[in-house]
């Protein structure tokens, strides 16, 4: 079968392949030879790319000992993975880890970020993402260690790649006085501290401005080396993955607007700094 351009889908598809590679204790390699494929092969759809039929999936499948339930979860992933666009919904509440969000964090060359309400989430202290959690109805407080642990983790592999980031964020946002004055306080000197990095770049909307080309809501855009840039657009109990050519041109537009309207990155840190003061 022709191969396919690589899709958000077609990427979660290739690392359930890796996943029931690894638990069968083998390698790309030996997984390969086993199914009598070319190395390359299986490397293209642990990548997204498709490129095999059902019957050579069932066949690395049976080759890997996969369990039924997992091995019938893969193949319907496989039948849509060549599908643009997810909506994850997550049931009663957020997953405590993104894992679709993360592997395109470790991998992406930029990330552009626009919050409305809240200091974006890379940039969150755990005892600010810890008020968050405990305002949250649909979140039980016995979840909130695992889950502030599991944030922190995605921000230490996010800032230890150094790819450059830069935050739009609203005024707003920087003045919600989300878990109480000193919460506040200590989050907003952290912004400051973050910002010196020099991969990191901040744009504030101010509230003087009105209204923006970002009121449709919050979200983060990710380009790649060798991928289609993909929109993620999070919600209360689900996500959303946007990777065609149309999102895309939408969202960079959208992004544009932020620029020209935002202050310049001096003005944006001066203003931050005198809400420390």
């Amino acid at each position: 079968m022709p191969k396919r351009d690589s899709t958000v889908r077609g990427r979660e598809f290739g690392a359930g392949i890796r996943a029931a590679i690894e638990s069968a204790g083998l390698t790309g390699r030996g997984a390969s030879h086993l199914a009598g494929w070319d190395p390359a092969k299986l490397s293209d759809l642990m990548n997204g790319k498709g490129g095999i039929s059902e019957h050579d999936l069932i066949r690395l499948l049976g080759v890997c000992r996969t369990p039924l339930e997992e091995s019938e979860h893969l193949v319907t992933m496989f039948r849509e993975a060549e599908r643009s666009g997810w909506l994850q919904v997550h049931g009663e509440r957020q997953p405590i880890l993104p894992r679709t969000l993360s592997e395109h964090e470790a991998v992406a060359t930029e990330i552009i970020c626009w919050s409305m309400n809240l200091i974006p989430g890379p940039l969150q202290l755990p005892d600010y993402f810890r008020a968050l959690i405990g305002s949250n109805p649909n979140t039980p407080q016995t979840e909130a260690d695992e889950r502030v642990a599991a944030r922190a983790a995605r921000q230490q592999q996010l800032f230890r790649r150094r790819c450059d980031m830069t935050f739009y964020i609203h005024e707003q946002a920087l003045r919600l006085p989300v878990g109480g004055s000193e919460v506040m306080s200590d989050q907003l000197h952290h912004v400051m501290t973050m910002g010196i990095r020099q991969y990191i770049t901040y744009r504030v909307l101010p509230t003087s401005l009105g209204a923006h080309a970002g009121l449709a809501g919050s979200f983060t855009f990710m380009t790649f080396d060798k991928l289609e840039p993909v929109v993620f657009i999070d919600a209360e109990n689900h996500a959303v993955f946007l990777d065609d050519k149309d999102s895309a041109k939408a969202y960079r537009t959208i992004v544009s607007s932020l620029d020209r309207a935002a202050l310049d990155a001096e003005q944006s840190k001066e203003l931050i700094e005198r809400m420390t003061s």
